[in-house]
C-alpha cells in the first residue's frame, strides 16, 4: 500500500535488475521514482537498497529493451525515454571477453564492454603493446568456420581444451588508468630489433604489467607450427563469395559491445582489419610485427589470399627459417655486435619500404620527372586466335606509356598512349625460373577493363617499369620518392625467388625434421610428396638462410604485401541498373568491382578521385560521386552496408596519419569519417 500523497505525484515503480555475486541477497529491486530524478540519483538510491559494501564505481545502468547504456547520469529519466515498463540492469561495465589473436593464441581479459568498440580496441592494443591499434577491430567468427569447429568437436572423442593466456589481472583492462604494460610512450627501445626479444630492462620497468617476460614471448614469437591434420580441419574459403563472408562479421566500431549483442566471455577474433601498416619499427613493434606476420601466414595457408607455386615456397622457406629460430635458443644472439649497425640500416630500409615512402631526398620530387625508354614487348590477348606478341619501343612519362614501331620513329605520334594515372591494375605475371618476366595492366575503359601486358628481358628492366607502373596507379611519378625504395622492394623479392640448387645445402632431406605440410597450403601437399616438398623448401630456404629473425618476418610481410591480392576486403553486392550480383573488394586506396564468376576486375574506382559518399539507410544502399560526374551506388548482400562505409571512411582517415602526431588520434574525426548518420 503507498499513501494517498505518495499516490497524487507522479512517481512511479521503477524495476531494477542488479547483478552481483551474492547468493543470499535479492537481485531485483523495485524503486519508486520521478520522471525528473537523473540516472546518477536512481544508481545512489539502488546502492543504499542493495545495502552491500563494496565498490560499485564500475556498475552503470544497461536498459534491456533499447539495447543502449545510460551513461549520462546527469540525464533524467525523461530525458532518456525510461518509463515504468523499463527493464534495468545494473551491472558491470567491465566483463571477461575471449580473444583469439592473429597468432590463433587466445588471450582472456577483462575489456569495456560500454566504450564504443575503437577505444575498446584501443585499450586492448595497450594491454598487449600493440601500437597503432586503428589498424586492428574486432570480427565475429564467420558461421562456416563455427560449423566446421562443431564438426570437428564431434569427430573427436576426447573434449578439446584450450591454451588461454589469462590476463585478467591488468590494470587497464580493470578499468583503471594503470600501467601501460610494455607500450612505451617515451618511445624508449623496448625490444631488441634483431631477434625481438624484449630488452634487458623492459620487464623491470613494467613489472606491474600482466606482460610477463614468459606472456610477452608467447606474443611476440611465432611458436611451432600447427600439425597438418588441424590445418586439414581448418575452414578454407574456395570461392570469392565464401572470402566475402569472412568479411562479414566486423563489429560496429561507433557502438559497445553490449549494443552489439555480445556477452561475457564470448569469443571474438582480434585482426588488422586495415591493411596499412604505419610506422613499423622493430624497436617497439615486436609484437605488432609478429601478429602481422601471424595473419599474413595463416591467409597464405588458408589460401584467403592467391600466390603462385613459386612464390608459396618463398614463404614455406621464410616460414621454417622463422621457426627453426624462434625455437633456437641463440635466436638473440644470431650475429655478432659488429653486424648490428648494418641490420639496423637494412632494417629502415625495409621500415621505408613497408611505409610506402621515404622522408629522405624531397628534393626529387621537385625536380625533372625521369621518364623511361626501352625495348618491351606487347601481348595482346586476342579471344579466337593466339596471344600477338610484337616488340615495340616503350617511353613512360609521368603516369602514361606510349609505345612506338621503333626508336627512330618516337619523335612522332605513338601507336598507342595509355593513361595508368590513377585508375589501372597492376598485376606481377613473372616467373623467375622460367626467365618469364611480365606486367599485366587492366586499364579501364567505357566497356570494362582493357588487358595489355608487358614482357621485359630481366629483372632490372622489369623492377624499374613495374615500380613505374605501381606508382602511376597510385597517380605518382617516378620523381616521387618512393620510386627508387620501390624498385628495391621488387629486386629483393625477385632475389629471394631465383634461387639454384646447392648440393651442400639440401644433401639429405630424408634427414630434416622439417614437417613441410605446416609450411604450405593444401592444395601442395596434395600435389607433391612430402620429400619432393622438403627438398624444394630447402632449396627455396638457402637464400633467406642467413637472415635475422625480425627482418625474415619483415620479408614475409613485405612479399605478401607483393601478392596482386593484398589488402582486399570482398563483399557481396548488387550495383543500381543491375540485373546481377558482383563482387565488391575494398582497399586501401581503392574499390574494385569483379566478376562473380570469374573473379575478373571489370572497373576501380580510385579514393582519391573521390567526391563524397553517403548511406540511405532506409533502404541500405551506399552512394559514391567521384570525379568527372562517375557516380555508383550499390546494396551491400554478404554483410551490412555498414560495414563498407567504416571501412571507406577508416581507410581515408588512415591516410592523415603522420609521425608528428605523436601516436594521439583523432577519435571524433573517425567517427565522423565512419559513423554514418543512422
Amino acid at each position: 500500500m503507498i499513501s494517498s500523497s505518495e499516490y497524487g505525484s507522479h512517481s512511479w515503480e521503477l524495476l531494477v535488475t542488479v547483478d552481483h555475486q551474492h547468493e543470499e541477497v535479492q537481485k531485483e529491486f523495485l524503486l519508486r521514482v520521478t520522471g525528473d530524478l537523473h540516472i546518477g540519483g536512481v544508481m545512489l538510491k539502488l546502492v543504499e537498497q542493495i545495502k552491500i559494501a563494496q565498490d560499485w564505481s564500475d556498475y552503470a545502468l544497461w536498459w534491456e529493451q533499447k539495447k543502449c547504456w545510460l551513461l549520462k547520469t546527469h540525464w533524467t529519466l525523461d530525458k532518456c525515454g525510461v518509463q515504468a515498463d523499463a527493464k534495468l540492469f545494473f551491472t558491470t561495465q567491465h566483463k571477461m571477453l575471449r580473444l583469439r589473436l592473429p597468432n590463433m593464441k587466445t588471450v582472456r581479459l577483462k575489456v569495456s564492454f560500454s566504450s564504443m568498440v575503437f577505444k575498446a580496441v584501443s585499450d586492448i592494443c595497450k594491454i598487449l603493446n600493440i601500437r597503432r591499434s586503428e589498424e586492428l577491430s574486432l570480427l565475429r567468427p564467420s558461421e562456416d568456420t563455427l560449423k566446421k569447429k562443431k564438426k570437428k568437436d564431434k569427430n573427436n572423442k576426447e573434449p578439446v581444451t584450450e591454451d588461454i593466456l589469462n590476463l585478467c589481472n591488468s590494470p587497464v583492462s580493470s578499468g583503471l588508468s594503470g600501467s601501460p604494460g610494455l607500450y612505451s610512450k617515451t618511445m624508449t627501445p623496448i625490444y631488441d630489433p634483431v631477434s625481438g626479444t624484449p630488452a634487458s630492462s623492459t620487464i623491470t620497468w613494467f613489472s606491474d604489467s600482466p606482460l610477463t617476460e614468459q606472456n610477452c614471448s608467447i606474443l611476440a614469437f611465432s611458436h611451432p607450427n600447427c600439425s597438418p591434420e588441424t590445418l586439414a580441419e581448418m575452414y578454407q574459403p574456395r570461392t570469392l563469395a565464401d572470402k566475402a563472408k569472412l568479411n562479414a562479421g566486423w563489429l560496429d566500431s561507433s557502438r559497445s559491445l553490449m549494443e552489439q549483442g555480445i556477452l561475457e566471455d564470448d569469443q571474438l577474433l582480434l585482426r588488422f582489419k586495415y591493411y596499412t601498416f604505419f610506422d613499423l619499427n622493430p624497436k617497439y613493434d615486436a609484437v605488432r610485427i609478429n601478429q602481422i606476420y601471424e595473419q599474413a601466414r595463416w591467409a597464405i595457408l588458408l589460401e584467403e589470399i592467391d600466390c603462385t607455386e613459386e612464390e608459396m615456397l618463398i614463404f614455406a622457406a621464410l616460414q621454417y627459417h622463422v621457426s627453426k629460430l624462434s625455437l633456437s635458443s641463440e635466436a638473440q644472439d644470431f650475429i655478432s655486435e659488429s653486424e648490428v649497425d648494418e641490420v639496423e640500416a637494412a632494417l629502415s630500409n625495409l621500415e621505408v619500404t613497408l611505409e610506402g615512402g621515404n622522408t629522405n631526398n624531397i628534393l626529387e620530387d621537385i625536380t625533372d620527372i625521369p621518364k623511361l625508354a626501352d625495348n618491351l614487348r606487347l601481348v595482346r590477348p586476342r579471344k579466337l586466335s593466339l596471344k600477338a606478341i610484337k616488340p615495340y619501343w616503350f617511353v613512360f612519362k609521368d603516369t602514361s606509356i606510349s609505345y612506338f614501331k621503333n626508336k627512330e620513329c618516337a619523335q612522332g605520334e605513338p601507336i598507342e598512349k595509355l593513361n595508368l594515372k590513377g585508375r589501372c591494375e597492376v598485376v606481377p605475371d613473372v616467373n623467375v625460373a622460367a626467365k618469364k618476366f611480365g606486367i599485366k595492366l587492366l586499364i579501364p575503359v567505357a566497356d570494362g577493363m582493357n588487358e595489355v601486358y608487358l614482357r621485359c628481358d630481366n629483372e632490372n628492366q622489369y623492377a624499374r617499369w613495374m615500380a613505374a607502373c605501381v606508382l602511376a596507379s597510385k597517380g605518382k611519378t617516378m620523381a616521387d620518392s618512393s620510386y627508387h625504395p620501390e624498385v628495391h622492394k621488387i629486386l629483393s623479392f625477385l632475389k629471394m625467388k631465383n634461387w639454384t640448387m646447392s648440393p651442400q645445402a639440401v644433401s639429405d632431406p630424408e634427414n630434416t625434421d622439417m614437417k613441410p605440410e605446416c609450411f604450405v597450403s593444401l592444395r601442395y601437399t596434395k600435389k607433391y610428396k612430402s620429400k619432393q616438398l622438403v627438398a624444394r623448401i630447402l632449396e627455396a630456404h638457402q637464400n633467406v638462410s642467413q637472415m635475422p629473425l625480425v627482418e625474415a618476418k619483415l620479408r614475409f610481410i613485405q612479399a605478401w604485401q607483393s601478392l596482386p591480392e593484398f589488402g582486399l576486403s570482398y563483399y557481396i553486392v548488387r550495383f543500381k541498373g543491375s540485373k546481377k550480383d558482383d563482387v565488391l573488394g575494398v582497399s586501401y586506396n581503392r574499390l574494385i568491382r569483379i566478376d562473380i564468376a570469374t573473379g575478373d576486375p571489370i572497373t576501380t574506382w580510385r579514393f582519391s578521385n573521390m567526391k563524397q559518399w553517403n548511406v540511405n539507410w532506409e533502404i541500405r544502399q551506399v552512394a559514391i560521386e567521384f570525379d568527372q560526374n562517375v557516380s555508383i551506388a550499390f546494396t551491400c548482400l554478404s554483410a551490412d552496408c555498414k560495414i563498407i562505409h567504416e571501412y571507406i571512411g577508416g581507410y581515408i582517415f588512415l591516410s592523415t596519419r603522420s609521425k608528428d602526431q605523436n601516436e594521439t588520434l583523432d577519435e571524433d574525426l573517425f567517427h565522423k569519417l565512419t559513423g554514418g548518420q543512422e
